[in-house]
């Protein structure tokens, strides 16, 4: 009889034996359950303006204090963050509980803090925090955004959705094979982009990134795609700069703006990032 713990969070469904760790870093199996490892353990906290996350057609002009804490589902060779997304519990943390994470947020609303979001690490595999905080968040009428690649259950997101004001979600790529090198799955994102648009405010992000996400046709299938959502669905495509594993010359400035070009044939708010 096998006494592995099957991980519900994500489609990778780690059977993790007592003491290992899954895919993610950030939850183990502790005594017979898989359980969070990075709950209230934070790496990054700062206070950014909302366009920052990035936010384009929501609360526009405010400020958010955004969290992290470590790990991630996925495996972007391109990550932006892999000083924190891609350890484990061994990394430099300090704790904050939910209760002060509130109190720190409105504290901060009259610099124009208008709450919290969860965002540089992925949000989803921590899922528990971010509950636990966002009900304290509402509790004081502030808002909580989240920062995601999407790729979690829906039982997870179902949890989660009451308390979620709005989500900027990486599709990372319209591929399902390119997906799956990344370690995420095309479906998954697709139904949470889906689900999430039923209940709170939604922009999407592409990194253009040579080889992977760069594809004028595959911009052109994504965006038709988003645009059966709403049309007024905003759209950030993000210019792909080297880092961590990639090396790669980063995006031409003309890729961006064909891709743009195309995207806007479907949706009316289409933003370039990191121009």
């Amino acid at each position: 009889m096998s006494n592995k713990a099957i991980c519900p969070v994500c489609p990778h469904h780690c059977a993790l034996s007592e003491g290992q760790t899954g895919l993610c870093r950030a939850r183990g199996n502790r005594d017979g359950r898989v359980v969070s490892l990075s709950y209230g353990r934070v790496t990054s906290i700062a206070l950014d303006p909302v366009e920052k996350k990035p936010f384009n057609r929501w609360q526009s002009g405010k400020y958010i204090l955004s969290v992290g804490t470590f790990g991630c589902n996925l495996s972007c060779a391109f990550c932006q963050n892999a000083a924190i997304s891609q350890v484990g519990a061994e990394t430099d943390t300090e704790e904050l509980p939910p209760e002060r994470l509130a109190e720190i947020a409105e504290e901060l609303a009259p610099r124009g803090n208008v709450g919290a979001a969860f965002t540089y690490n992925e949000p989803l595999i921590g899922w528990e925090y971010v509950y636990d905080s966002a009900k304290l968040l509402h509790e004081k009428g502030l808002l909580v955004a989240l920062v995601t690649n999407g790729t979690a259950e829906p039982e997870i997101l179902e949890t989660l959705l009451p308390y979620v004001d709005a989500m900027n979600i990486d599709f990372k790529t319209w591929s399902a094979e390119n997906y799956k090198k990344l370690g995420g799955d095309l479906e998954t994102v697709r139904h949470t982009i889906l689900r999430a648009a039923k209940s709170c405010h939604v922009e999407v992000t592409t990194l253009a990134v040579p080889g992977i996400s760069d594809s004028v046709e595959d911009m052109d299938e994504e965006a038709a795609w988003l645009a059966t959502i709403s049309e007024d669905l905003p759209l950030h495509i993000s210019r792909y700069f080297p880092r961590w594993k990639m090396d790669e010359p980063m995006t031409p400035l003309q890729t961006i703006g064909k891709l743009c070009e195309t995207a806007r044939r479907h949706l009316k708010y289409v933003y370039a990032g990191n121009c």
